[in-house]
């Protein structure tokens, strides 16, 4: 078992592994010894009563035992969605929230960032919260955290890598010292009030990834946040299954397995193929340069780039901020072995010649700011495009993402480039469990009760079919919706209410002060236009004085539509005057009129609807 100290870090205790991982060479690396299991308590348990009463004379001294309460399970992200996925576990007065990711904004979600879970229900009940256990770095996992800290500075759980990754986004929102974080291992075990946490090696697109076996005084639940079986890892560190099957055989009460590829048939694929396909693309293009675009935190997939540039000679250069601290944390940590002298910094490679050059970028989702985007329209500082530069992107298209992608993959095709993408190559495999895999977790844990989480409706509901056709009953399995308050215990489990939820926008540095009505406007405005009428007024006797004056933003274009608008114009000012002759003097009502009446016009000619905003101003 790896030997452990004392870190004191942000003003509490920490105990971290001082053994790292083997280095990852390119051969398949031997496993390492799983660490025995071991029982630590990282944050304090409710406080032992003093004494035990005793009994008043001739009172009886037996009693029936208290019926144990219901354990209550609430998702508040990542159901029916991708991304955003958030659980919590309710036991009595101990709360433990399982993950805290962020999702990215739907298109009609104009100029929203990002979003996060609504955590309005576990700010009420923050006394009862004992910890955040994170399965894995990725951002749908660990994305809201410094967000969701600084309202809940609660104690987070999570293995090395993990919370390297956290520690780069806590260090930019200037949390780091403020949050206290705890190191664990697979293996390990955690009491958090009456519940244990147990951490369990996973195989999934980050390395590091771990699922959860909560003991809980009803049961033992099951959470695999995202996994696959991999026979193959590049790490060498298969995925425990043997600990699922003794949890099956001891009793599993839940199981909360990862639906996001229940669809798919047959096995995902190991990622060492992915490596084999790089080797024979680089030894396919020895004249040019490569560039490879992926995911920052596929830990995995970026050794295998190094290492197929390794092979060939090639330098490494690295772009796109989140690649860069990614591949830092992951070289700090073990978790990512760099040749000698292979790394080189992107201004360096005006000192090498094409065939010496590969360039790992992030970009592969099309994201408009990303480094791939940027050098596919000529806005990057260090990179432009060549003719014959082979270009992979080593990822699939997050839903929704596929316009981003064809339009970047569209621009470098333009300028000459010969770029992999989608099914031409096999550059990609999933991170997630196919068919029989999930068939798989279902029979080591042979849960009494099963609910899928991680997908859309559609991915939840292929994966309940899946437990039927196992042989489970239709009414042990819940297809949850966001909020629903399910409550199990040894004898049944039924949803029993719901809590608040939803989803709150990050828009710049404002968190949630954008909604619905904001976003309604910014649609009106961007598919419609404004038209600002101004106008100066007495507002004792409600006389024009001046104006009024109209400005068109995003309506028309205001020297092709002069007549449109000197008709609009007169418009106004003949409904001004009425307001006058009727003697109303009330600028709400004013205000009311000039629009119905400017509406109705613009209507009548256009057949649009633009916003109209009037001002009048007090003379």
């Amino acid at each position: 078992m790896a030997e452990k100290k004392e870190v004191k870090i942000g003003g509490a205790k920490e105990m971290k592994p001082t053994t790292r991982r083997k280095p990852m060479a390119k051969g398949p690396a031997k496993a390492a010894a799983k660490p025995t299991a071991k029982v630590s308590e990282k944050t304090a348990a409710k406080p032992a009563e003093k004494g035990t009463a005793k009994p008043k004379s001739g009172s009886r001294t037996k009693s029936k035992a208290r019926p144990k309460a219901s354990l209550k399970v609430i998702a508040l992200g990542g159901l029916d969605e991708i991304g955003k996925n958030m659980t919590v576990l309710e036991y009595g007065n101990d709360i433990i929230i399982i993950d805290c990711g962020l999702a990215f904004p739907e298109d009609d979600m104009l100029g929203i960032d990002l979003v996060i879970p609504d955590i309005s229900y576990l700010a009420k009940n923050i006394d009862k919260i004992r910890g955040i256990v994170l399965t894995h770095g990725h951002e749908d996992h660990i994305g809201a955290l410094p967000y969701v800290l600084k309202q809940l500075n609660v104690p987070v759980f999570g293995t090395l890598l993990t919370l390297g990754l956290l520690e780069n986004k806590l260090r930019e929102h200037k949390m780091l010292e403020k949050v206290r974080r705890h190191t664990v291992v697979p293996g390990e075990k955690v009491k958090l009030g009456q519940m244990m946490v147990e951490f369990i090696h996973t195989n999934h697109s980050i390395a590091d990834a771990v699922a959860l076996a909560i003991h809980t005084p009803v049961g033992v639940v099951v959470h695999t946040g995202d996994f696959k079986v991999d026979y193959t890892p590049i790490d060498g560190e298969i995925i425990d299954l043997q600990r699922f099957a003794e949890l099956g055989k001891q009793g599993v009460l839940l199981l909360m397995s990862d639906s996001t590829n229940a669809e798919r048939k047959g096995f995902t694929m190991s990622e060492k193929t992915v490596g084999k396909v790089f080797e024979k693309i680089f030894e396919d293009t020895p004249k040019n340069r490569i560039m490879v675009a992926t995911f920052s935190s596929n830990i995995h997939r970026i050794q295998q780039i190094i290492n197929a540039a390794y092979m060939y000679g090639r330098k490494v250069a690295i772009i796109g901020r989140s690649m860069v601290n990614a591949v830092k944390t992951a070289s700090e940590l073990d978790y990512l072995w760099v040749p000698p002298r292979t790394l080189i910094d992107i201004n360096e490679i005006r000192n090498y010649r094409d065939e010496q050059l590969v360039i790992i970028t992030t970009g592969s989702q099309g994201e408009t700011m990303s480094a791939l985007s940027r050098i596919a329209s000529n806005e990057h500082k260090q990179v432009s495009v060549k003719p014959d530069d082979k270009i992979i992107i080593s990822a699939s298209a997050i839903p929704g993402n596929e316009k981003n992608v064809f339009r970047v993959v569209n621009e470098l095709l333009k300028k000459g480039a010969d770029v992999v993408y989608g099914d031409i190559e096999d550059i990609h495999v999933s991170g997630h469990a196919r068919q029989e895999e999930l068939k798989l977790m279902l029979a080591l844990t042979t849960p009494k009760f099963f609910m899928p989480v991680h997908g859309e409706f559609m991915h939840l509901s292929c994966h309940r079919d899946l437990a039927i056709s196992m042989g489970m009953d239709k009414k042990d399995i819940f297809v949850m919706k966001l909020g629903d308050v399910l409550e199990v215990n040894q004898k049944e489990a039924k949803v029993t209410g719901t809590v608040p939820t939803g989803q709150v926008m990050v828009d710049g540095l404002g968190v949630g002060d954008v909604g619905n009505i904001v976003l309604r406007d910014r649609k009106h405005l961007s598919e419609d236009g404004l038209i600002v009428v101004v106008a100066s007024m007495d507002r004792s006797s409600g006389t024009l004085i001046a104006g009024p004056d109209i400005i068109s933003r995003g309506f028309v274009y205001v020297r092709e539509a002069e007549n449109l608008m000197d008709e609009a114009r007169h418009v106004v000012q003949d409904a001004l005057l009425r307001c006058e002759e009727k003697n109303v003097t009330s600028w709400n009502d004013i205000k009311g009129i000039i629009k119905d009446t400017l509406k109705g016009y613009i209507w009548q000619k256009t057949k649009r609807s633009p916003m109209i905003l009037p001002i009048i101003m007090d003379i």
